[in-house]
Protein backbone atom coordinates (compact mmCIF):
# COMPACT_ATOMS: atom_id res chain seq x y z
CA UNK A 1 0.00 0.00 0.00
CA UNK A 2 1.25 3.48 -0.73
CA UNK A 3 1.91 6.18 2.12
CA UNK A 4 2.46 9.05 2.49
CA UNK A 5 5.05 9.75 4.50
CA UNK A 6 7.73 7.15 1.96
CA UNK A 7 5.94 7.22 -1.72
CA UNK A 8 4.95 10.98 -1.20
CA UNK A 9 8.67 11.90 0.05
CA UNK A 10 10.31 9.92 -3.04
CA UNK A 11 7.84 11.32 -5.38
CA UNK A 12 8.38 15.07 -4.54
CA UNK A 13 12.06 14.32 -4.49
CA UNK A 14 12.15 13.42 -7.69
CA UNK A 15 10.14 15.70 -9.43
CA UNK A 16 12.24 18.34 -7.42
CA UNK A 17 15.47 16.97 -8.46
CA UNK A 18 14.05 17.01 -11.91
CA UNK A 19 13.66 20.40 -12.26
CA UNK A 20 16.57 22.06 -10.70
CA UNK A 21 17.66 25.37 -11.51
CA UNK A 22 21.61 26.12 -10.45
CA UNK A 23 21.47 30.15 -11.98
CA UNK A 24 18.33 30.76 -10.18
CA UNK A 25 19.63 28.60 -6.88
CA UNK A 26 21.88 31.25 -6.47
CA UNK A 27 19.61 34.19 -6.83
CA UNK A 28 17.37 32.30 -4.74
CA UNK A 29 19.86 31.94 -1.98
CA UNK A 30 21.18 35.43 -2.16
CA UNK A 31 18.08 37.30 -1.34
CA UNK A 32 18.01 34.50 1.86
CA UNK A 33 21.53 35.67 2.58
CA UNK A 34 23.08 32.29 1.70
CA UNK A 35 21.80 30.99 5.08
CA UNK A 36 20.18 27.92 2.53
CA UNK A 37 21.04 26.11 -0.17
CA UNK A 38 18.15 26.41 -3.06
CA UNK A 39 17.23 24.31 -5.50
CA UNK A 40 15.98 26.96 -7.60
CA UNK A 41 12.52 26.26 -8.43
CA UNK A 42 9.73 28.95 -7.83
CA UNK A 43 6.79 29.18 -5.83
CA UNK A 44 3.98 28.43 -8.05
CA UNK A 45 6.05 25.33 -10.11
CA UNK A 46 7.39 24.17 -6.63
CA UNK A 47 3.27 23.91 -5.36
CA UNK A 48 2.50 22.14 -8.37
CA UNK A 49 5.02 19.62 -8.28
CA UNK A 50 4.37 19.25 -4.47
CA UNK A 51 0.89 18.77 -5.50
CA UNK A 52 1.28 16.24 -7.91
CA UNK A 53 3.55 14.06 -5.82
CA UNK A 54 1.42 13.64 -3.34
CA UNK A 55 -1.96 13.02 -5.95
CA UNK A 56 -3.52 9.85 -5.02
CA UNK A 57 -2.04 9.00 -1.72
CA UNK A 58 -4.38 8.20 1.24
CA UNK A 59 -4.55 11.26 3.66
CA UNK A 60 -1.88 11.44 6.45
CA UNK A 61 -2.53 10.84 10.26
CA UNK A 62 -0.92 13.07 12.30
CA UNK A 63 2.47 10.85 12.92
CA UNK A 64 2.94 9.92 9.39
CA UNK A 65 2.59 14.05 8.50
CA UNK A 66 5.06 14.45 11.72
CA UNK A 67 7.50 11.77 9.91
CA UNK A 68 7.17 13.02 6.51
CA UNK A 69 8.32 16.67 7.81
CA UNK A 70 11.33 15.64 9.79
CA UNK A 71 12.67 13.90 6.74
CA UNK A 72 11.78 17.38 4.76
CA UNK A 73 13.79 19.56 7.15
CA UNK A 74 16.87 17.04 7.01
CA UNK A 75 17.17 17.90 3.17
CA UNK A 76 19.56 20.93 2.41
CA UNK A 77 17.78 22.81 -0.55
CA UNK A 78 14.96 24.71 1.12
CA UNK A 79 12.39 23.68 -0.77
CA UNK A 80 12.05 21.01 1.20
CA UNK A 81 10.95 22.67 3.87
CA UNK A 82 8.56 25.15 2.14
CA UNK A 83 7.31 21.95 0.66
CA UNK A 84 6.43 20.83 4.46
CA UNK A 85 5.31 24.10 5.41
CA UNK A 86 2.54 23.88 2.69
CA UNK A 87 1.67 20.39 3.75
CA UNK A 88 1.55 21.02 7.29
CA UNK A 89 -0.95 23.78 6.37
CA UNK A 90 -2.92 21.72 4.49
CA UNK A 91 -3.24 18.92 6.83
CA UNK A 92 -3.42 20.39 10.09
CA UNK A 93 -6.85 19.82 10.55
CA UNK A 94 -5.88 16.34 11.21
CA UNK A 95 -3.75 16.93 13.66
CA UNK A 96 -4.34 17.05 17.36
CA UNK A 97 -3.08 19.65 20.06
CA UNK A 98 0.26 17.37 20.59
CA UNK A 99 1.04 18.48 17.10
CA UNK A 100 2.50 21.97 18.51
CA UNK A 101 5.31 19.77 19.72
CA UNK A 102 6.75 19.18 16.55
CA UNK A 103 5.58 22.28 15.20
CA UNK A 104 7.50 23.64 17.83
CA UNK A 105 11.05 21.35 16.70
CA UNK A 106 10.29 22.57 12.82
CA UNK A 107 10.46 26.19 14.26
CA UNK A 108 13.85 25.88 15.95
CA UNK A 109 15.20 23.79 13.42
CA UNK A 110 16.31 25.74 10.74
CA UNK A 111 15.15 28.52 11.56
CA UNK A 112 14.44 31.73 9.54
CA UNK A 113 11.10 34.27 9.16
CA UNK A 114 10.44 32.39 5.66
CA UNK A 115 9.43 28.95 7.17
CA UNK A 116 8.77 30.39 10.73
CA UNK A 117 6.09 32.74 10.29
CA UNK A 118 4.08 30.11 7.47
CA UNK A 119 4.32 27.66 10.71
CA UNK A 120 3.20 30.31 13.52
CA UNK A 121 0.47 31.56 11.25
CA UNK A 122 -1.06 27.92 8.94
CA UNK A 123 -0.01 25.72 11.69
CA UNK A 124 0.66 26.95 15.56
CA UNK A 125 -2.55 29.20 14.81
CA UNK A 126 -4.90 27.12 13.76
CA UNK A 127 -4.02 24.35 16.35
CA UNK A 128 -4.07 26.62 19.11
CA UNK A 129 -7.52 27.87 18.19
CA UNK A 130 -9.04 24.56 17.59
CA UNK A 131 -7.91 23.00 21.20
CA UNK A 132 -7.62 25.55 23.91
CA UNK A 133 -5.03 24.10 25.80
CA UNK A 134 -2.94 25.57 23.24
CA UNK A 135 -2.97 29.09 24.89
CA UNK A 136 -0.83 27.83 27.36
CA UNK A 137 1.61 26.67 24.99
CA UNK A 138 2.01 30.63 23.44
CA UNK A 139 2.55 31.48 26.59
CA UNK A 140 5.46 29.47 27.01
CA UNK A 141 6.86 30.42 23.73
CA UNK A 142 6.25 34.08 24.45
CA UNK A 143 8.10 34.05 27.27
CA UNK A 144 11.15 32.28 25.59
CA UNK A 145 14.87 33.13 24.67
CA UNK A 146 14.55 31.63 21.37
CA UNK A 147 13.04 34.65 19.00
CA UNK A 148 12.05 32.08 16.43
CA UNK A 149 9.31 30.92 19.33
CA UNK A 150 8.39 34.36 20.77
CA UNK A 151 7.75 35.70 17.14
CA UNK A 152 5.36 33.02 16.36
CA UNK A 153 3.27 33.34 19.68
CA UNK A 154 3.17 36.91 18.55
CA UNK A 155 2.06 36.04 15.16
CA UNK A 156 -0.03 32.98 15.28
CA UNK A 157 -3.36 34.78 15.12
CA UNK A 158 -2.81 36.46 11.87
CA UNK A 159 -5.60 36.73 9.88
CA UNK A 160 -8.26 35.63 13.15
CA UNK A 161 -10.12 39.05 12.29
CA UNK A 162 -13.26 38.99 14.54
CA UNK A 163 -11.35 35.40 16.12
CA UNK A 164 -8.29 37.16 17.51
CA UNK A 165 -7.96 37.52 21.23
CA UNK A 166 -7.14 40.75 21.61
CA UNK A 167 -6.22 40.62 25.22
CA UNK A 168 -3.58 38.03 24.38
CA UNK A 169 -2.16 39.95 21.17
CA UNK A 170 -1.70 42.48 23.04
CA UNK A 171 -0.24 41.44 25.78
CA UNK A 172 1.94 39.28 23.83
CA UNK A 173 3.29 42.45 22.10
CA UNK A 174 3.59 44.20 25.69
CA UNK A 175 5.87 41.54 27.12
CA UNK A 176 8.08 41.92 24.48
CA UNK A 177 7.97 45.47 23.74
CA UNK A 178 11.40 45.82 25.45
CA UNK A 179 13.09 43.66 22.55
CA UNK A 180 15.78 45.21 20.74
CA UNK A 181 15.84 42.08 18.01
CA UNK A 182 14.91 42.99 14.44
CA UNK A 183 12.63 39.92 13.98
CA UNK A 184 10.49 40.68 17.21
CA UNK A 185 9.94 44.69 16.50
CA UNK A 186 8.69 43.70 13.26
CA UNK A 187 6.31 40.96 14.44
CA UNK A 188 4.78 43.03 16.84
CA UNK A 189 4.19 45.69 13.83
CA UNK A 190 2.58 43.12 12.12
CA UNK A 191 0.67 41.75 14.48
CA UNK A 192 -1.07 45.04 15.19
CA UNK A 193 -0.96 46.05 11.73
CA UNK A 194 -3.44 42.74 10.67
CA UNK A 195 -5.62 43.46 13.31
CA UNK A 196 -5.82 46.97 13.31
CA UNK A 197 -8.05 46.01 9.61
CA UNK A 198 -10.61 44.72 12.34
CA UNK A 199 -10.32 47.21 15.15
CA UNK A 200 -8.25 50.19 14.33
CA UNK A 201 -9.67 52.03 17.32
CA UNK A 202 -8.09 49.64 19.78
CA UNK A 203 -4.65 49.23 17.99
CA UNK A 204 -4.39 53.23 17.70
CA UNK A 205 -5.31 53.25 21.90
CA UNK A 206 -2.33 50.34 22.17
CA UNK A 207 -0.02 52.41 20.46
CA UNK A 208 -0.73 55.52 22.07
CA UNK A 209 -0.42 53.81 25.38
CA UNK A 210 2.63 52.75 24.37
CA UNK A 211 5.10 55.06 23.78
CA UNK A 212 8.27 52.98 24.25
CA UNK A 213 7.11 50.95 21.15
CA UNK A 214 9.83 51.07 19.02
CA UNK A 215 9.68 53.36 15.76
CA UNK A 216 9.78 49.94 13.16
CA UNK A 217 6.93 48.57 15.46
CA UNK A 218 4.64 51.95 15.46
CA UNK A 219 5.31 52.70 11.86
CA UNK A 220 4.27 48.83 10.63
CA UNK A 221 1.37 48.61 13.34
CA UNK A 222 -0.22 51.97 11.65
CA UNK A 223 0.55 51.77 8.14
CA UNK A 224 -2.64 50.22 7.14
CA UNK A 225 -4.76 52.61 9.04
CA UNK A 226 -2.40 55.44 7.77
CA UNK A 227 -2.51 54.68 4.21
CA UNK A 228 -5.34 52.69 4.21
CA UNK A 229 -8.32 55.54 2.96
CA UNK A 230 -6.01 55.71 0.12
CA UNK A 231 -5.85 52.10 -0.40
CA UNK A 232 -9.29 51.20 -0.57
CA UNK A 233 -9.83 54.54 -2.68
CA UNK A 234 -7.61 53.00 -5.27
CA UNK A 235 -9.28 49.43 -4.85
CA UNK A 236 -6.13 48.17 -2.30
CA UNK A 237 -4.93 46.86 0.73
CA UNK A 238 -1.64 48.10 2.38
Amino acid sequence: MATFAVDGLAGLQEALEAHRDPAKAIAMAAYMRGKFPFLGIATPKRRRLTAAAFAGLPPPGEGELGELLGHLWERPEREYQYAGCDLAARHVARCGAGFLDTTRTLITTKSWWDTVDALASSVAGPLVARYPAGHAVMDEWIASDNLWLARSAILHQLRCKQRTDAGRLFRYCELRLPDEDFFIRKAIGWALRDYSKTDGEAVRAFVAAHPGLSPLSRREALLWLEGGRKGRVAGRQS
